[in-house]
């Protein structure tokens, strides 16, 4: 009996060992050729490491930072170049008695025009929020233009207040801190007499021909897209004062709707108050998109090359009803490119 179980411990024996080692054996795991395994753990990290691989925004960061750690001495070296280069101009400056402000020194360089320039802003209830944004940004360029001009005009804003106000107080905050101008909430008739305003509107009949320093010119501020047409030939008829329109037809022949933003007529007037030329002033500030040539080279070309203006055309219709007419010049004009209308178009009855 001893003997037996004896062997049949042994049997059992030999069979366990025969099963474990087939459920112990590691899988069979099919490898690329020529990869080693130590190659093929730097491909993939072991699990145990606990990070997996990185990404192309985490190498482009970390090879960033390499070069910033590198560059650390060759900044170190250009802020000490800097500093000993501002030293030097601070002993130039002493020597020759001015006091380093570059804008100050230009600000005294030009000579202030008694001229006013007035943008009417009295508009704000016929304009929608989009075209209150359009418009603040023309005033912001037109305080830019000044502040940088050799001939900067007497700059007033008035009637300012509704959505206009509010849209600066939300995206431009610092305008309370404006420089070289007269923002006011009072309506230019208020505060300027009668016989000294001069309103610019594209439906007047009388064309400007030179600039008197002497009076106050009035923009309207009014991104309307032709909505109301001749709204302010009629306020300045209304209000009983003087009007014209700039000469522009007299000097350009455009291609494009003859329409000019609040910032264009503000930027034509100081260039023509440095140059004392209407036509370089129109082909200094108008946009190339409006195609602009000299009025006298136009009349040069042949009759095949002006086509006659279609039925019903009307001059100070500020080129909206007519662009979409299929023999309109105003035809090429179309699409993000053209710029927001103003109240403010030269052009011609």
């Amino acid at each position: 009996m001893r003997l037996r179980s004896t062997s049949c411990c042994s049997e059992t024996t030999n069979m366990s060992s025969e099963v474990l080692p087939a459920s112990l054996e590691t899988p069979n795991v099919e490898r690329k050729p020529g990869v080693g395994e130590g190659e093929e753990d730097g491909q993939k990290p072991r699990l145990d490491a606990g990070t997996g691989p990185l990404s192309k925004r985490q190498m482009k960061k970390l090879l960033k930072q390499k070069q910033w750690e590198e560059q650390r001495e060759l900044r170190k070296e250009k802020r000490k170049e800097k500093r000993k280069r501002k030293k030097l101009e601070r002993q130039c400056q002493l020597e020759s008695g001015s006091d380093g402000s570059d804008r100050k020194r230009i600000r005294r360089q030009a000579v202030q025009s008694s001229l006013r320039l007035i943008i009417d802003c009295s508009f704000d209830d016929l304009m929608v929020l989009k075209d209150i944004k359009k418009l603040h940004k023309q005033i912001q360029r037109c305080y830019a233009e000044n502040r940088r001009a050799s001939h900067p005009v007497q700059f007033y804003l008035t009637s300012h207040g509704g959505q206009l106000k509010k849209n600066m107080n939300e995206n431009d905050k610092g305008w309370v801190n404006w420089k070289d101008i007269h923002i006011k909430s009072e309506h230019y008739s208020e505060l300027i007499k009668k016989e000294e305003l001069v309103y610019l509107t594209s439906d007047s009949p009388n064309v400007l021909k030179d600039l008197d320093e002497s009076k106050a010119y009035v923009i309207g501020g009014l991104v309307d897209h032709n909505h109301h047409k001749g709204l302010t030939f009629r306020q300045a008829s209304t209000y009983g004062i003087e009007h014209a329109q700039l000469p522009l037809a007299d000097f350009v022949k455009m291609n494009s709707r003859k329409v000019l933003a609040v910032n264009h007529v503000f930027e034509i007037i100081l260039e023509f108050l440095e140059t004392r030329d209407w036509q370089e002033a129109f082909f200094t500030i108008l946009p190339q998109r409006k195609g602009a040539v000299p009025a006298h080279k136009a009349c040069e070309s042949s009759p095949q090359d002006q086509q006659p203006q279609p039925e019903g055309w009307d001059s100070s219709n500020e080129g909206e009803h007519c662009r979409n007419h299929p023999g309109s010049p105003q035809k090429e004009e179309q699409g993000p490119q053209s710029s927001p209308v103003s109240s403010v178009s030269p052009v011609p009855q």
